[in-house]
């Protein structure tokens, strides 16, 4: 004969059983097999990246795209282009809106309007222009590597870059003083230097 409490120990465990082969069940909301649905890790997968490494240079607003500019300078000094090669050389000459302490134009939202041929840059421009710095955050980005650990980004410091030794500071000269373009052709800004950390002498 059985108890009661036989009995509902086995309502319960075929209770139990039944609840279990549900959750089991290939097509159960949350289910990695769920068409439409995927587990938790997964839809939290990236969500914690940053955004150059979500986005591509096309789909970053205009905050982001003007963070990614990490104040080397290194943009904003003259090139010259050989008419019979086509060749680029580098300068050290610094266009006349740029502060050569801190690197960055003195007048950014008039630029154009003082200097006509200052280049703004877009997602184009980047992929096709051939003489953004080799360390350059927008070069980088769009040959799919990724920002390099002094980019104010990365460090959380606008100083790094400078530390770091990848800036155009105490290397450039002023426009007004510099005289023939001709005179102060260099190499390093178009060079990938070993960017030193702050901790090496």
């Amino acid at each position: 004969m059985t108890s009661v409490g036989d009995r509902l120990s086995e309502i319960v465990m075929d209770v139990m059983g039944v609840w279990w082969r549900w959750v089991q069940a290939p097509n159960r909301a949350g289910s990695a097999s769920h068409p439409g649905r995927r587990p938790v890790a997964s839809a939290r997968m990236g969500a914690d990246k940053p955004f150059w490494k979500t986005k591509t240079l096309e789909e970053m607003t205009g905050a982001e795209w003007e963070s990614l500019c990490d104040g080397c300078g290194r943009c904003c000094l003259h090139k010259l282009r050989h008419d019979d090669t086509g060749a680029l050389s580098h300068t050290n000459v610094a266009c006349r809106l740029l502060d050569l302490n801190s690197c960055q134009c003195s007048d950014y939202a008039k630029r154009k309007r003082r200097v006509p041929d200052c280049v703004s840059l877009t997602p184009v421009e980047v992929r096709t222009i051939d003489w953004l710095p080799p360390s350059c955050a927008y070069r980088r980005l769009a040959e799919g590597k990724d920002l390099a650990w002094w980019h104010p980004l990365v460090s959380g410091s606008r100083e790094t870059v400078h530390e770091a030794g990848v800036s155009v500071r105490g290397r450039a000269v002023d426009e007004r003083k510099a005289g023939p373009l001709e005179h102060h052709i260099v190499d390093w800004p178009g060079r990938v230097s070993r960017a030193r950390r702050a901790t090496e002498e």
